[in-house]
């Protein structure tokens, strides 16, 4: 993770950001979608900069990480929501049941069992989304669409998860029909009127293609590069 110089100019950090809401707004009226909701990926980003984010009108964080976010999360802005994006393994979900508001990345039937589990001994009730592998990656956990059904059926029986909506992450350089069959399957599970599940959030686009992805229906969008920058990854 990259370390702070308390000299350090976090200027630029609050410019990104000023640029970033005007093309959502400019999306937003050019395709005619409702609010949209912006989410600061904090992998590596020291906490410093992330408050700084806080401090100027971000109020949602993206959290990769288990390690890294328990390093981390004490010394955030409480101001901020915090969701987890990152591939999520069963033994780690006891670590944040207690302090995430939403896990973005639940692609089994088995993690979001253990996620009950855990946000039950915390007496809560854990907001998830479903991840889906739209592109068919081999390299990208999610579930292919063809299970979201019967996962959704089975994950809105147990009582301390709620689904609230779908996750993805399209392959780089995706066509507008990989996007399009995202929200396509956001809509048809949102008419299938499922229990215990509300298609309130499409989480869909990131630094590279935000904009294609509000174009076609994401109303949460995940920021990292162009808000802090490229990321700089130390060794060791």
């Amino acid at each position: 993770m990259e370390t702070v110089n308390d000299r350090e100019d976090f200027s630029y950090i609050l410019e990104n950001y000023k640029e970033i809401c005007y093309n959502v707004n400019n999306a937003r009226e050019k395709y005619g979608r409702g609010e949209v909701d912006i989410m600061a990926v904090t992998k590596t980003v020291p906490y410093e900069k992330v408050n700084f984010a806080i401090e100027n009108g971000l109020c949602l964080l993206g959290e990769n990480r288990v390690q890294e976010y328990l390093s981390k999360k004490e010394f955030y802005d409480k101001r901020a929501q915090v969701h987890f994006i990152g591939h999520l393994q069963t033994n780690k979900v006891k670590y944040i049941a207690d302090s995430v508001s939403l896990i973005q990345s639940v692609d089994s039937f088995k993690l979001a069992n253990e996620i009950n589990k855990q946000a039950g001994k915390v007496s809560r009730i854990m907001d998830i989304l479903i991840e889906i592998n739209i592109g068919e990656e081999i390299s990208k956990s999610g579930i292919d669409k063809s299970q979201l059904f019967e996962l959704v059926s089975q994950i809105s029986e147990l009582e301390n998860v709620r689904i609230k909506g779908l996750m993805a992450i399209p392959p780089i350089g995706a066509g507008e029909d990989v996007f399009e069959k995202m929200n396509e399957l956001f809509c048809l599970t949102k008419e299938k009127g499922f229990e215990n599940v509300s298609m309130d959030i499409l989480s869909m686009g990131m630094s590279g293609d935000y904009e294609m992805a509000i174009k076609h229906g994401s109303n949460l969008i995940r920021i990292g590069t162009k808000l802090f920058g490229a990321r700089n990854y130390l060794k060791g």
